[in-house]
């Protein structure tokens, strides 16, 4: 029998998130997609949060493959939704990587997710083309063992929606050496406040807006410390999250273009030759991206540049694809919705993500020729 298209990757959907797709699948994109949708109350209602935390953490304990095909199928329904969530993945990603070898309290956080259904948004520098993904968007004040922070993150995904905000910051080392970390910051701590940031309504669902921190006192079980040094060289731990975030946000914008070869598919006017072009296209990235997260193993620098070129490969897909359906489909499904020109914008935002092409392409050439991979 033969595979509809997209079949495969919403019946792991519902086996992971039982009762997602159907939720998602009976409401028009539009109305996922504006500001205060329904999308991310299904999510979490669905058990999202945990997808990635350890089962016997109480969570859904995906690995990669699953998570990457889990995605695809949640931005095919709602791009906004998938980007959001990748963003929570990726800070989840990172605690059960740092659970793995230390013994602080980030079992006991893992479980919280995903018995509390926490949605994590992310502090990270997503969003800024030309920025290094690890650079800080806040300032830290340090007084013995407690940590203050300052500043502000825009955009941030789930700005109206987080119950914690993970975010990198600088501190010392008892040496005075600058050294990354990452702190959890409880969304209802006293000097946390969201103000409104995104004009546009291609992914306005993802509720990026700007979060801002002035002078937020930190727990210090809350402030995780890495082996990274500020000049942005990798530890083990920061490789590991940094795959999960190219991968999961490539099958992210992957799932918006593929909900427009579905429309194509399901045109058989627009011609047989249009149509087996996009979906040919599209589905080689995605096998690509499924390969990579099949043999990922422990991530490394190797894995992490794979991962790189996935993502810019998949860049390059989607704007072809994208071309290809909004001429197939014609004129008129452009005028008579929105949904056309919506996810035309909006799969390929992927461009918007550090760290951007042209910012890699040296460390990537050097990395090919043995040197190791620095990102910036």
């Amino acid at each position: 029998m033969s595979v509809r298209y997209l079949e495969r990757e919403r019946e792991l959907l519902d086996h992971y998130l039982p009762g997602l797709d159907a939720a998602l699948a009976a409401r028009p994109l539009a109305a996922l997609e504006r500001p205060g949708g329904e999308a991310l109350t299904a999510f979490r209602a669905a058990g999202g949060p945990g997808l990635l935390v350890p089962a016997e953490h109480g969570g859904k304990g995906a690995d990669l493959l699953s998570a990457v095909r889990v995605q695809r199928a949640v931005g095919s329904r709602s791009p906004s939704l998938a980007v959001a969530t990748t963003m929570h993945h990726f800070s989840v990603a990172s605690l059960v990587e740092t659970a793995a070898v230390n013994d602080g309290p980030e079992w006991l956080l893992l479980s919280a997710i995903a018995q509390d259904r926490l949605l994590l948004a992310s502090g990270f520098a997503e969003g800024r083309t030309g920025q290094g993904i690890l650079s800080p968007s806040l300032t830290a004040r340090v007084d013995g063992d407690k940590v203050w922070l300052s500043g502000s993150k825009k955009p941030c995904s789930l700005a109206r929606s987080m119950d914690l905000l993970t975010a990198s910051v600088v501190l010392p080392d008892p040496d005075g050496s600058p050294r990354m970390a990452v702190a959890l910051v409880p969304a209802d701590s006293p000097g946390v406040s969201v103000r409104p940031f995104w004009d546009s309504p291609v992914l306005a669902g993802a509720e990026s807006e700007e979060v801002v921190l002035e002078d937020v006192e930190v727990p210090s079980d809350l402030v995780v410390r890495t082996d990274v040094t500020a000049d942005g060289r990798l530890d083990r731990l920061q490789t590991a999250g940094f795959v999960w975030f190219e991968t999961l946000m490539t099958a992210s914008y992957l799932g918006a273009a593929s909900a427009l070869v579905e429309r194509l598919l399901s045109a058989p006017k627009a011609g047989t030759a249009a149509r087996a072009e996009a979906a040919t296209v599209l589905h080689g990235a995605v096998l690509a991206l499924d390969g990579l997260a099949r043999t990922a193993g422990t991530p490394d620098e190797n894995v992490l540049a794979d991962a790189l070129v996935c993502r810019y490969a998949a860049q390059r897909a989607i704007d072809q694809v994208a071309d290809l359906c909004v001429e197939a489909l014609g004129g008129m499904a452009f005028i008579s919705s929105g949904d056309v020109a919506y996810l035309n914008s909006a799969c390929r935002a992927l461009a918007f993500h550090p760290p951007s092409r042209n910012r890699m392409a040296g460390a990537l050439a050097d990395h090919f020729t043995g040197h190791p991979l620095h990102i910036s």
